[in-house]
């Protein structure tokens, strides 16, 4: 969500934010601890509790696609959890049907393809995600306005993973993208048993792998992309500075990165700024940033035309850059 929509979507329905929402945003966050992650997620609550209808969410995915096409981004995977808005939309299938319907409108009116991923929380039932891989799996597709990739959020320090394995393998038989969060606030054991159990496409985060080259051997050799937000590591406080995000150890351990911002809204940073970490605080050449580039493309679902033309677009800025 943009900032000043936020400002805005409180204003219409009499929601207070706090001073961290307002006149103190973007927030300092550090979500290592579990207070801290409680005021993180209160945070998140607070702004999620601002939308509370079709128009809001239809406002909400159009203004995603339209901030990465203005980014030069040519493909965006949206992750959405249908049970936040499924209240006020009158179900889990309205809100992801309206969702995606406004997934295939902006796709068509910014020429930036969005795909959807449905997400089951660890902090709810692991049937209840079940039950949303059902729905993630009557949609499945392979174009924009569908269904695209199955995911498991919120804090990874709760619920056991293996208790989510069925509802990834409903949504693996789906041809789904299987992409769960791990790995960020927890170790390299997260990371292990995430790949264990759950034999994710890709990993949300997954960074806290180097501690442990066992580990980061098996991400390699599983050939699973890690989606890195260095935006987000840093303001969770995992660690101190953007030069520390180890995303040249991926590399050169030839792992394949899909540098994302994560949750801009309360990170305050967009796609754009992940590769400027890259440059400034991580030395990343321009060949390198669009090796960075290829690896996000080869490791996202969008649909062939979209990914030769979004190769060719990188192949291009690499020549006049």
């Amino acid at each position: 969500m943009r900032h000043d929509t936020l400002v805005d979507l409180a204003a219409r329905r009499g929601v207070r934010l706090p001073d961290a929402l307002t006149s103190e945003w973007p927030p300092r966050l550090h979500a290592t601890d579990e207070r801290g992650w409680f005021r993180f997620q209160r945070l998140y609550d607070a702004a999620r509790a601002c939308v509370r209808g079709e128009s809001d969410l239809r406002r909400l995915v159009r203004e995603a696609a339209q901030d990465d096409a203005a980014e030069g981004s040519r493909w965006l995977e949206l992750q959405v959890e249908p049970s936040s808005y499924a209240a006020h939309v009158g179900g889990l299938t309205p809100a992801l049907e309206i969702v995606l319907d406004e997934a295939a409108l902006a796709s068509r009116d910014t020429g930036t393809g969005v795909g959807i991923v449905v997400a089951a929380s660890r902090i709810r039932h692991p049937l209840d995600a079940r039950t949303l891989a059902r729905l993630a799996a009557r949609y499945a597709g392979d174009a924009p306005g569908t269904v695209v990739g199955f995911g498991l959020s919120n804090d990874e320090r709760r619920g056991e993973t293996a208790q989510f394995a069925p509802a990834f393998t409903i949504a693996r038989r789906a041809g789904l993208a299987l992409v769960p969060h791990g790995g960020e606030l927890l170790g390299p054991a997260a990371v292990q048993e995430t790949l264990g159990r759950l034999r994710p496409d890709r990993i949300g985060h997954g960074v806290r792998a180097v501690e442990d080259p066992r580990v980061l051997e098996e991400v390699a050799e599983a050939g699973v992309t890690l989606e890195v937000c260095p935006g987000s590591n840093v303001a969770m406080g995992v660690f101190a500075d953007p030069g520390e995000v180890p995303l040249r150890t991926l590399v050169a351990h030839g792992i394949p990165v899909a540098l994302g911002a994560d949750d801009p809204l309360l990170f305050g940073s967009r796609l754009l700024a992940q590769y400027e970490t890259a440059r400034h605080h991580l030395g990343f050449s321009d060949a390198e940033l669009a090796h960075l580039a290829r690896d996000s493309i080869r490791g996202s679902r969008a649909p062939e035309g979209i990914r030769r033309r979004a190769l060719g677009d990188v192949e291009g800025w690499l020549q006049r850059a």
